[in-house]
This record gives structure tokens, sequence and C-alpha cells, in this order.
């Protein structure tokens, strides 16, 4: 597979760039996994909603011009499909075997993602109807892609 991660904002702790990193190296065994990194906006506490969505429209268009039409697109939004490890696993798995072995996760900034790129979007997932700060969103994701090739080849990382 081919597995593309757009992500808005770079990450700046330490901690986390290395626990991504470490999934990185260990996902090379099972499929091509990149970063893509988008600018993100200034954003306050104090913004009206026209200036959230303005934020929100600014990242849109960075993430559109890395899109490829050609990538089945996933987007991580907290109101998406609950879903559980074996569920992603399942949905890789399947994806794979039905030729849509290249897939585009996207994952937004502070503010989450533009409305536009929700409905663009082939699935909408989430990992729990808790906040998570979108830096560790990105390790989130990226332990969750391993451990679902680590379930579908039938290994006892998942344990």
């Amino acid at each position: 597979m081919d597995i593309q991660i757009i992500a808005v904002g770079k990450i700046k702790e330490r901690y986390l760039n290395q626990g991504i990193n470490e999934y990185l190296k260990r996902l090379k065994s099972y499929a091509k996994v990149s970063i893509v990194e988008v600018k993100d906006e200034a954003t306050d506490d104090q913004m009206t909603q026209a200036q959230i969505d303005q934020v929100l429209e600014k990242e849109a268009e960075r993430i559109h011009a890395r899109l490829d039409s050609s990538r089945h697109l996933v987007v991580m939004a907290i109101e998406g499909d609950l879903i559980s490890s074996e569920d992603l696993a399942k949905k890789l798995d399947h994806l794979a075997i039905y030729g849509k072995s290249k897939v585009t996760f996207l994952i937004g900034g502070s503010l989450g993602l533009a409305e536009q790129l929700k409905r663009q979007a082939a699935w909408r997932i989430s990992f729990g109807r808790i906040t998570l700060p979108h830096q560790l969103m990105r390790l989130v994701l990226v332990e969750q892609i391993y451990r679902s090739f680590r379930i579908n080849a039938g290994h006892a990382y998942h344990k």
C-alpha cells in the first residue's frame, strides 16, 4: 500500500516526532507511508466564526494543492464513524484487495478541517469523541496504521 498523511501544521514536540518516526520505521516492511505537512494559519481564542471559516478555507486551499484525486481520501474528524483498530485493519485490507491501495488520510489543524474537505472524503473516521491535539492525532494515526498491518498479518502486536 501507499499511504499518505496530509497534516496541517508542524510538530514541534520532540517526543511526538520520535514516536511518529518509530512507527514510520516499523511500517517500512508493510507499506510506503509518507507525511506531508501544510502550513497552518495563526489562530487565537477570540476569533469570530467568520475568522475561523477564513482560516479553515486557507488551510483547505493548501491541502487541495497536495491532494491527488486518484487516491482514496479518508478524513480524521471527531464526528466521523467511530471505529476500532480491527475496523481500520479490515478497511485497509479491503481497499488493498479491491485496487484502492493509494490512500490519503487528512488531519486538520487546531480548528479542524473545512466542511468541503469532509464532504470530499470517501470516509470520515474518528478514534473517539474526545478532543485530541492535532499533533498527537498524527502519532495516534500512524500507530493505528501500524497496528492494522500487524492485525492483518496475524502478528501478536495487537494483544
